[in-house]
């Protein structure tokens, strides 16, 4: 079962007729209506008469969302307010928050593009969704909440938060399908747990997992400890919420709705456009949204685009799992170093769990970088010997992967912050 069919499974032929006509109307609205994007487009010396097909799409300037908070709050709108029936924002924690608008079609496509990657996973009537995202100005409640509305998928508007009461729930309600983070979710089921509660005596069978980077070793551990199918579904505000992209079955790559958003891959120092295989910089083009359709945004997440068929049928562009962030990187002593490459073989491990943080210090001006691991229960009881070749592991696995000496610590269970909301991997204790 597909939701939408006819857009996901669209020829080569006739998706490039389809985001070029969408293209060439998103730029001469913007052009009439957004006054950054007209000056920007005078600067480069172009006009909307110059984007002919999606082929022109390169010639068109880049937005970041430093532009967005330059135009707080409404400031990059297509339409007037009157017009706008949502805002949300992202939570401005490194400066002011991005502002997004949404209108009355804006909504009903959001709910569409969930609904199809909800149908992928295997949703179906009769399902009871606990959304444990947060609602409110947050995207991630409200989206996954209108799209599983849309399939007639009951939905329990939990919200973050109150885990014990998110336990009681699944119990009580009959949850079959939890939305949440993926470390949120390892918190659920690890607090299951110490509460005496087997997970997998519920009714629950999937998982919608999203809004942090999250890697196939993760995947597997919440998969074994609640006993369900984990789906991996990307969004992010600036561009309309979650259901951007989505797993299919095959789980080989995340199904882009390309058809409202179209990807780039560019190498985030020269921004010139990589092939499909290239990792780099993704950027999206909105091509469907009326209150705020961005030209080429950065997001500033990398990975890379797939564009050969994919055995579910669907002839959307897929795009490989987030290896990290342009703006997370951690550069030690000349290495490039991202969490989810530590996070990669923490998982391996079958002494320690999976929560660790990152800790970046400067030590005499040379950047240091320590490794703290969550040990699993009963290994502190052990020899010290134990934890020392466990240690002594991690930070050979890490040297092979990384090529940088690291230190490594064990520290004792539950001794690392757990989130309920997007897990804090990197403590960077640097003077700036």
């Amino acid at each position: 079962m597909r939701y939408l069919q006819k857009e996901e499974t669209l020829s080569l032929d006739e998706k490039k007729a389809l985001q070029s006509k969408r293209l060439i109307e998103t730029v001469n609205r913007v052009y009439e209506n957004v006054p950054f994007y007209r000056q920007k487009m005078i600067d480069m010396g172009i006009t909307p008469g110059d984007i002919k097909s999606i082929d022109d799409l390169n010639k068109l300037p880049f937005t970041t969302k430093q532009d967005l908070r330059d135009h707080y709050p409404y400031g990059l709108f297509a339409v007037p307010m009157e017009e706008v029936v949502r805002v949300h924002a992202s939570s401005g924690t490194t400066g002011r928050p991005t502002v997004v608008g949404y209108t009355k079609n804006d909504i009903d496509v959001w709910a569409d593009a969930v609904a199809r990657c909800l149908t992928a996973y295997g949703f179906e009537k009769g399902d009871i969704l606990q959304v444990a995202y947060g609602y409110g100005l947050f995207t991630g409640g409200f989206g996954l909440h209108y799209g599983a509305e849309k399939i007639g998928v009951t939905v329990i508007p939990m919200s973050g938060g109150n885990t014990k009461k998110q336990i009681q729930l699944i119990q009580e309600f009959g949850t079959t399908a939890l939305a949440c983070t993926p470390s949120y979710a390892l918190y659920i089921g690890e607090t299951m747990k110490n509460m005496g509660i087997d997970p997998k005596s519920t009714n629950l069978r999937l998982g919608v997992f999203g809004a942090e980077p999250w890697t196939e070793e993760m995947r597997e551990q919440i998969e074994e400890l609640l006993g369900i199918k984990a789906m991996n579904i990307y969004g992010l505000s600036e561009i309309m919420g979650p259901g951007v992209a989505f797993d299919c079955h095959h789980k080989d790559g995340l199904h882009i709705n390309d058809d409202l958003f179209v990807p780039e891959i560019v190498n985030p120092h020269t921004l010139e456009n990589e092939p499909y295989g290239t990792e780099g910089e993704l950027v999206f083009t909105c091509i469907k949204k009326e209150a705020l359709p961005l030209l080429r945004y950065r997001t500033r997440d990398l990975t890379y685009l797939d564009n050969t068929p994919c055995q579910c049928g669907r002839s959307l562009v897929r795009m490989g799992r987030i290896s990290g962030r342009s703006d997370d990187m951690l550069i030690i002593r000349g290495v490039n170093v991202f969490p989810s490459q530590v996070e990669s073989i923490i998982l391996k491990i079958a002494e320690v769990a999976p929560h660790y943080v990152l800790i970046v210090d400067r030590v005499n001006n040379l950047d240091t970088l320590e490794v703290w691991v969550e040990a699993k229960e009963g290994i502190f009881t052990d020899t010290i010997k134990t934890l020392e070749r466990v240690e002594k592991q991690i930070t050979s696995e890490l040297f092979s992967l990384l090529g940088l000496h690291v230190k490594v610590k064990l520290v004792e269970p539950k001794t690392i912050e757990r989130s309920e909301g997007k897990a804090k991997r990197i403590i960077d204790r640097r003077q700036k």
